[in-house]
């Protein structure tokens, strides 16, 4: 088997992660299998971004289907492209609105994780305020024929900053927004660190009063709970008039906001995300993409999930073809079904690859061993329903594992003796909570 290009760190991160079961945040395109009209689908919405339109898109699957994989390939493409990508795990402490500042603790997170291409692992914002007050401040001085040292040069440049944000003034705090990213520039030329850190604070979120932002930036309002999104459609402008693509929002763990007991904090929450939805499905937002992974319980289920929510309900139901077996990739939910066993397989003979790429050995596995093991994982009892990427991954690499450290023991004797099972349903706790949760809600006395 050919031994594909891959550099040490890409197929280290790539093992590491998917033997802990995590999705790697580079390497992906080495193991990426199937989903071709998903990820064309969601490619197709990165193009209406770039030309100034938006999207909304919901990914559903079960526990371990890929979801995230989904996710993280698109956002790798993505920076590939010149986006502005940010991406958060919503949790009990992150959602998108809540009474202890969750909604703002997203938004911070968001911010804390912005990537491009040269800042792939986070913490790009400095970095693209600098890129563009740079080319900024060249093109005024050239045009201006003023000295880059020049007093002038402040003044100047500050006006074609407003000329610039004019169009995000319109916005809703459009016009705070612009003074802010004045006073990053004011400091960063004058040397007045205070005001520059100052400025990076307030786009981050962190200030915690409007008292402590006038002081320090004459601006009278700070991002919180209820407007955080509105600050990311202006960061999205803004960074598109810094020649980038757009901004993408990556939201993951969307579950966590079906788990949320509360009805009226569950649909606050819900209520934010069809705020969200109609902005970007009706033309308000420009050069923002938002993408929801969640289990189809977390979309689906009309207790609890947002189709309980009548207003979601009604723009999230399948096309009525569908049922048909027709897939109809425009839609707000993309569905992520079971791999083929011919993809299953390729996935296989990747990861063969990349394992020998990594400890330098030549893989000794051909095509009957592939189906030998394929067929051993597919026929234990519940494969058909919980049988995911996730585990046919960790069991596999776990099995090159030991056929690695024990060179001598047969391929066959070790996948005869080894337990490769497919987790059940009572393995995972929060499915059994759901389970015992679902299984009296109907029940009346």
């Amino acid at each position: 088997m050919e031994t594909v290009a891959i550099s040490r760190r890409e197929s280290g991160a790539l093992i590491n992660s998917l033997t802990a079961g995590v999705v790697p945040r580079i390497g992906l395109r080495h193991i990426a299998v199937g989903r071709q009209n998903e990820v064309n689908a969601l490619l197709n919405d990165l193009i209406t971004i770039e030309n100034g339109g938006a999207s909304f898109r919901f990914i559903s699957g079960q526990y371990g289907s890929g979801k995230s994989f989904l996710l993280q390939m698109i956002r790798n493409n993505a920076m590939e492209r010149n986006f502005v990508v940010a991406d958060a795990d919503l949790s009990p402490e992150r959602r998108l609105t809540g009474t202890k500042n969750q909604g703002l603790a997203t938004y911070r997170e968001l911010m804390q994780h912005l990537s491009t291409l040269t800042r792939p692992e986070g913490g790009a914002l400095e970095a693209i305020m600098q890129k563009w007050i740079s080319s900024l401040q060249y093109s005024v001085a050239k045009q201006k024929r003023l000295s880059p040292s020049s007093p002038d040069i402040v003044e100047a440049v500050s006006e074609r900053i407003a000329e610039v944000m004019a169009a995000l003034s319109e916005m809703a705090y459009g016009f705070a927004f612009s003074l802010v990213i004045d006073s990053y520039w004011r400091g960063m030329k004058t040397g007045d660190e205070c005001l520059k850190q100052s400025a990076l604070r307030w786009l981050r979120g962190e200030f915690s009063t409007k008292t402590e932002a006038r002081q320090c930036l004459a601006v009278d309002c700070i991002i919180d709970d209820q407007s955080w999104y509105e600050f990311l459609k202006l960061f999205a402008l803004f960074v598109s008039k810094a020649g980038y693509s757009g901004l993408l929002i990556f939201l993951d763990e969307g579950v966590n906001l079906y788990k949320i007991s509360h009805k009226q904090a569950r649909d606050s929450n819900y209520e934010k995300i069809l705020t969200i939805f109609n902005d970007t499905m009706q033309g308000k937002a420009q050069h923002i993409g938002v993408f929801i992974s969640g289990t189809p319980q977390f979309i689906y289920d009309e207790r609890r999930g947002l189709f309980n929510y009548e207003a979601l309900r009604s723009r999230l139901s399948d096309n009525r073809f569908s049922a048909q077996g027709f897939v109809d990739y425009t839609s707000p939910v993309i569905k992520l079904n079971k791999l083929s066993p011919e993809e299953i397989y390729l996935l296989l003979e990747r990861l063969c690859e990349l394992h020998s790429a990594h400890y330098s050995y030549t893989v000794s596995l051909g095509s009957s061993e592939l189906t030998a093991f394929l067929n051993t994982v597919v026929s234990r009892l519940g494969a058909d329903q919980l049988l995911t990427p996730r585990e046919i991954t960790r069991d596999f690499l776990g099995l090159l594992n030991i056929l690695h450290q024990n060179s001598t023991n047969n391929f066959y004797t070790i996948l005869a003796e080894q337990d490769i099972v497919v987790k059940s349903a009572e393995e995972d706790p929060e499915q059994i909570a759901e389970e015992h949760d679902d299984l009296f809600t109907e029940f009346d006395i």
